[in-house]
């Protein structure tokens, strides 16, 4: 019997890990996939009734989840204090930053600048959670920043008269909330279900934008947007503030924060191919080698070693 229970906790810990990776990856993929598809429903909304609209779908999908599961252990002062923090960072302040920096900046600025999530997150949970880097995290990480650095600046010939300043530092800014988010999440994730982190978060980005939202929503002619911009914005919703959020706990329960911050490095992958598959922009040889270097910097940081207990 023991020797059965042995192989079953080898097993969870040999399969464990690539179901956080699949989890933390999907993720980070959606958005990506909601940053690229941004530009679209910036044409129709604007900045902060967008983010009003994202938080009120996404409340009324998850109203389920905000209550606590029978067993839960009931939210510490703590954990009151990050669930605010992590929507102010990770939601609220992400999403501002997020959605006028890309209004205001070229698609090159974009992926230069988001390239730094995984160097920001290792850096962060550093500082914060004391994680050691180690040097084939590290080695993943300059993979991933290197391989969308190779794409944003070498493929383009390193002229991008498209962006701003302002909209470079907002998106900088959108850079230093998600590595604050993955850091701050790291600590919830133990103690608070996935699910429940994910509704009260969305909770606290509701009230924090709702000013401003209602503000914007005043002046807004409803009736000239078309059906397709309203489904585009429910899956953006649910996207941002439901699926992810919850992909994204579930996965860092598993994975330490230096490690899961490699997998930012697929936002602005899932970013680029929207541009291509939706947008009609065209991908190079070299874009294509850079997107291969930063996949390669995942498989570095996350590949098992020989000993099968990483």
């Amino acid at each position: 019997m023991n020797s059965s229970s042995s192989a079953a906790s080898a097993s969870h810990r040999v399969h464990a890990p690539w179901i956080a990776y699949l989890c933390l990856g999907s993720s980070m993929a959606l958005v990506g996939s909601y940053v690229g598809l941004s530009k679209l429903l910036l044409a129709v909304f604007p900045v902060f009734l967008l983010a009003w609209l994202r938080f009120g779908m996404a409340a009324v999908a998850m109203v389920g989840w905000v209550r606590r599961q029978p067993g839960e252990a009931p939210l510490s002062r703590h954990d009151r204090v990050l669930l605010f923090f992590e929507s102010f960072f990770g939601n609220f302040l992400f999403s501002i930053c997020m959605l006028f920096g890309v209004g205001m900046s070229s698609a090159l600025a974009a992926g230069v600048i988001m390239a730094a999530i995984p160097a920001a997150v290792a850096i962060l949970s550093r500082l914060f959670l004391k994680e050691r880097i180690q040097p084939r995290v590290a080695a993943g990480i300059a993979c991933a920043v290197g391989g969308i650095a190779l794409v944003s600046v070498v493929a383009h010939g390193g002229e991008d008269k498209g962006s701003s300043l302002l909209g470079n530092l907002l998106l900088f800014g959108a850079v230093l909330c998600e590595g604050s988010y993955v850091v701050m999440g790291k600590k919830l994730a133990g103690n608070v279900s996935a699910k429940r982190i994910s509704a009260l978060v969305n909770l606290w980005g509701l009230a924090l934008v709702t000013p401003l939202g209602l503000w914007q929503a005043m002046s807004f002619d409803f009736g000239a947007v078309l059906p397709g911009a309203w489904s585009l914005l429910l899956f953006y919703s649910l996207a941002a503030s439901m699926v992810t959020v919850w992909l994204w706990m579930t996965g860092l329960r598993h994975v330490p924060a230096s490690s899961a911050g490699i997998f930012t490095v697929l936002l602005p992958i899932s970013a680029a191919a929207v541009g291509v598959v939706f947008l009609g922009e065209r991908i190079s040889a070299t874009q294509a080698a850079a997107f291969g270097l930063a996949i390669a910097g995942v498989l570095l940081a996350t590949w098992p070693s020989r000993s099968g207990r990483n």
